[in-house]
């Protein structure tokens, strides 16, 4: 009986041991099966970023010739997981360590909220990254992004635009490559981090920087509030350059002031005169005015008109600044200026042949191209006589410099207009956009009229040997809340070269200037050595052989 209950214990504790030894095994092959599985699984996100979220590329922006306007780099942001964090106080600390100008406050408020993801930081720096990976904060994290990258700084905000800082695009061509898809594709999550086929440009970075350091310079040079130029291929409607200052650097949009608010002076840069903008032209509208008669027949290169003494109308005065007093011929009245001249001509044509001839060059609707936010020209709800008369010399409707340079263009092309582009476009994609508004004929008289004014009149400012310069200078009284201000001008000059045969148009615009050459403050002392500059820098480069002789002048007309 002792032997049998000895060995039935013994059974018993065999069991037990065998029980136990099993249940461990399970147990030690449970936790070994989690390791394994959690090895080989994918990193989660963690739920509040979002695992269906990818880091978008951009594509990169190029100019005509292939340099990089802008590009996409790859950094780090900084998040947390305030659940996860024990002492907020002693964070903040050692992040301000690392991040200047660190909002204590409300990443205090971030850390404390106990949510299960908050952004602390975007784009840092690899050097900052680093600095806080060696500070040892549990709770907190990195996350790749994209942040866009401009090379070329301010040289060309205004034709680029910038994106916020999740990277999608908010003003000039940025916005417009979202709005043909990106933004769309990035809403539905089907974007990748994938590099895209880079999107080109028409225009030149050389001549880009050449027209922006001009009028940079001709702010400081002639104490003006603003400036702006553009080149524009008369042929195919192509932007070559487009600058408008002051201007800002797309890398940094906006600033912060020493007392954390933003810089609103900064942010006005963001205004781009040349599209986004309406002006009063003034007497580079002179140019349309006598188009239009020469067009419709009403006068000729020999045709000679009253201007001996002023129109008075509608209790208004129209007369003419250091007027002649007598009959001018018509390349007088370019030559001269004259606003009564001019107004003869528009009252020949008529008030609805008027507009009708300003509509079909585009000067009184919204401009079509690629560039968001162009601004709509204003005009007169009724057009009357006196509407006519002033509008003949560029007051009394107000439209972009941009379309203003398009319109010449087709004074100087032979006839047809051409919708803008900041694409590269082709002879055979513009014959399929391109619409004759005016006569070969007229074309032909214009470009006498460009030619003769840069040779005897105030276009000799903008004259550049060996490159044939003509053009119209444009002096206007700016106008201030709703009234002309008699002592502050806007000023431009409408010029086109070589005259034997325009290839470019260059517009230039000077806003509120107190001076220019030889202390004058009319658009031929300031507005017309602008253009003088750009194309003596910018001709060469766009393959523009000098010539030397008289060349441009395509008529024989009788000696005025």
């Amino acid at each position: 009986m002792i032997k049998g209950t000895g060995a039935r214990r013994r059974n018993q504790a065999r069991q037990r041991l065998g029980i136990l030894i099993a249940g461990f095994s399970v147990l030690f092959l449970v936790v070994g099966g989690r390791l394994v599985q959690y090895g080989l699984a994918s990193p989660e996100d963690t739920a509040s970023i979002g695992a269906a979220h990818v880091v978008a590329s951009r594509p990169d922006i190029v100019d005509r010739n292939g340099h990089l306007l802008a590009t996409d780099l790859n950094t780090m942001s900084l998040y947390a997981e305030p659940r996860r964090i024990v002492d907020a106080d002693e964070v903040v600390e050692r992040l301000a360590t690392v991040i200047p100008n660190l909002d204590w406050r409300d990443t205090h408020r971030k850390l404390k909220s106990g949510s299960a993801f908050q952004w602390l930081k975007r784009q840092l720096t690899p050097r900052q990254q680093a600095d806080i990976l060696a500070l040892g904060i549990p709770g907190i994290g990195f996350r790749p992004e994209k942040r866009r990258f401009y090379p070329g700084g301010a040289t060309a905000a205004h034709i680029l635009g910038h994106v916020n800082v999740d990277n999608q695009g908010l003003a000039g061509m940025e916005r417009y490559l979202d709005q043909q898809g990106l933004a769309d594709l990035r809403a539905a999550g089907l974007t990748t981090n994938a590099s895209l086929e880079p999107v080109r440009l028409s225009i030149d970075l050389r001549v880009q920087n050449i027209v922006r350091d001009v009028i940079a310079n001709a702010v400081t040079a002639y104490e003006a509030e603003a400036a702006g130029a553009i080149i524009l291929d008369a042929e195919t409607g192509e932007v070559l350059a487009m600058a408008s200052v002051p201007d800002y650097d797309p890398n940094e949009p906006s600033r912060l002031l020493s007392d954390g608010s933003v810089d609103k002076e900064y942010e006005k840069g963001w205004f781009n005169r040349m599209s986004n903008a309406t002006f009063e032209m003034g007497s580079t509208f002179k140019s349309f005015t006598l188009a239009m008669g020469l067009d419709a027949g009403k006068v000729n290169l020999n045709s000679v008109v009253d201007a001996s003494r002023p129109i008075r109308m509608g209790g208004f005065t129209i007369k003419d600044f250091k007027g002649k007093n007598r009959p001018l011929s018509i390349p007088e009245v370019f030559q001269f200026s004259s606003n009564i001249g001019t107004a003869a001509v528009a009252d020949m044509v008529g008030i609805e042949s008027h507009q009708q001839f300003l509509t079909k060059l585009g000067l009184l609707s919204k401009m079509t191209t690629e560039m968001p936010g162009v601004a709509t020209p204003t005009q007169p709800r009724t057009w009357k006589k006196i509407n006519s008369v002033t509008i003949s010399f560029g007051h009394g409707i107000a439209t972009t410099p941009l379309q203003t340079a398009v319109a010449a263009a087709a004074l100087m092309n032979g006839g047809h207009l051409v919708p803008p582009t900041f694409l590269p476009r082709s002879h055979e994609d513009t014959k399929l956009v391109s619409e004759r508004v005016i006569r070969e004929t007229t074309s032909a008289d214009m470009r006498f009229l460009y030619n003769w004014n840069g040779v005897k009149g105030s276009g000799r400012r903008a004259q550049v040997e060996g490159f044939h310069v003509g053009g119209k200078t444009g002096t206007a009284d700016k106008v201030i809340n709703g009234r002309y201000a008699k002592d502050i001008n806007f000023n431009s000059f409408l010029g086109a070269f070589p005259m034997d045969k325009p290839k470019y148009i260059v517009l230039s615009i000077i806003d509120a200037p107190r001076t220019g050459e030889n202390g004058g403050r009319t658009a031929a002392a300031n507005a017309a050595p602008i253009v003088k500059a750009i194309i003596g820098r910018a001709a060469p480069l766009l393959g523009v052989e000098p010539r030397f002789g008289d060349v441009g002048a395509e008529h024989v007309v009788a000696d005025f």
